[in-house]
């Protein structure tokens, strides 16, 4: 049996005590720190935390939107109200169940009859095209109706300066101003008194006809095609045109209806749209019918300033008339009496 070797207490219990956990020098220097060091007051963590810009969570190619902007709907809204700004001159129609075939043989017609009229205007020395850039769609009518609204309505150098406290607090937020941002629904969705004009032709399915400009000529061309009526409006004949008289064309256009126009943010109906494409001359012939009324006007407002000072010398020049006559007679019976004396 081997010896038993004894070890001292001492050395047992400093063998089995525990050891303390190890702190590097940092951690222990930044504890001794933290308990020297006083903290900062809360004004300065309040102002140091409002000079911190916010960091902008989204892509500035994508902003944040009231609705998704990958839904269908909201692309259709945005689309809606670039087509709204960019397109001064804009008929509505009520479409009734066309047909494809229809639909093409329509814009196949329309498209022939407004290049005409753009070739006709580029040999006059207008070179701005505006059949090329017509166009007739097929639009969703509660979106843009709603897109309509925001056009009209939607001032964002006005509201971006109205933000609310909390809209205060996320810059990047409070700056968004498109047309699908949070703020525009707020101003323009919520406020039913909101009226534009176009509210009751804007019901059942819409087609728009756009003109990037006003121009009476290709207006009158596309009222001849596509809402026919004599005098002004004639159909084409049928000896220049005989592809217009094709079955889906006419069909096609028994289903389509005009309801009215859009001309320069005003609301026309049926006549005001056929005044504008019955303009003889188009624009051009509109600028000198003004100059022709404005001339007018000018001459009957010299008239009206000239009538009280030639009444005036009229007046002056048959008194003056009078005292010479009355002169005259005057002189003749002195002149008698005195040769009257002279005989006796």
């Amino acid at each position: 049996m081997p010896p038993r070797i004894r070890i001292p207490s001492s050395r047992l219990s400093s063998a089995h005590r525990p050891s303390a956990p190890y702190i590097c020098w940092q951690c222990r220097h930044a504890s001794l720190a933290s308990a020297t060091t006083p903290a900062a007051p809360i004004e300065h963590n309040i102002a140091a935390a409002s000079a911190i810009t916010p960091i902008q969570t989204y892509s500035p190619t994508q902003p944040p939107s009231h609705k998704p902007p990958e839904f269908r709907k909201s692309q259709l809204h945005r689309q809606y109200q670039s087509l709204l700004r960019s397109s001064p001159l804009i008929l509505l129609f009520q479409h009734n169940n066309l047909k494809a075939t229809e639909w093409s043989g329509i814009r196949r017609e329309l498209a022939s009859a407004l290049r005409k009229v753009d070739e006709e205007l580029a040999k006059a020395g207008d070179h701005t095209y505006v059949g090329s850039s017509t166009k007739l769609q097929i639009v969703q009518t509660g979106i843009f109706a709603s897109a309509l609204k925001v056009v009209e309505f939607w001032e964002p150098k006005f509201e971006a300066a109205a933000t609310s406290a909390h809209q205060a607090e996320i810059q990047d937020e409070a700056a968004l101003t498109h047309g699908l941002s949070d703020q525009v629904w707020r101003a323009v969705s919520l406020d039913k008194e909101l009226k534009h004009g176009l509210e009751p032709l804007l019901s059942g399915p819409i087609a728009l006809l756009t003109l990037p400009n006003v121009s009476p000529q290709h207006l009158k061309a596309a009222l001849s095609i596509l809402s026919p009526s004599a005098p002004k409006f004639p159909a084409p004949k049928r000896r220049t045109n005989p592809t217009y008289f094709e079955k889906p064309v006419q069909e096609g256009l028994q289903k389509l209806m005009l309801l009215g126009a859009r001309v320069e943010g005003k609301v026309f109906d049926m006549d005001g749209a056929k005044w504008v494409g019955g303009i003889e001359g188009g624009m051009t012939g509109l600028r000198a019918q003004l100059v022709g009324m404005l001339s007018g006007m000018g001459a009957q407002i010299t008239n009206t300033l000239e009538a009280a000072s030639r009444n005036l010398y009229i007046l002056v020049e048959s008194r003056r008339g009078m005292l010479e006559e009355e002169q005259k007679g005057e002189s003749g019976v002195v002149e008698g009496e005195k040769s009257g004396e002279k005989a006796a």
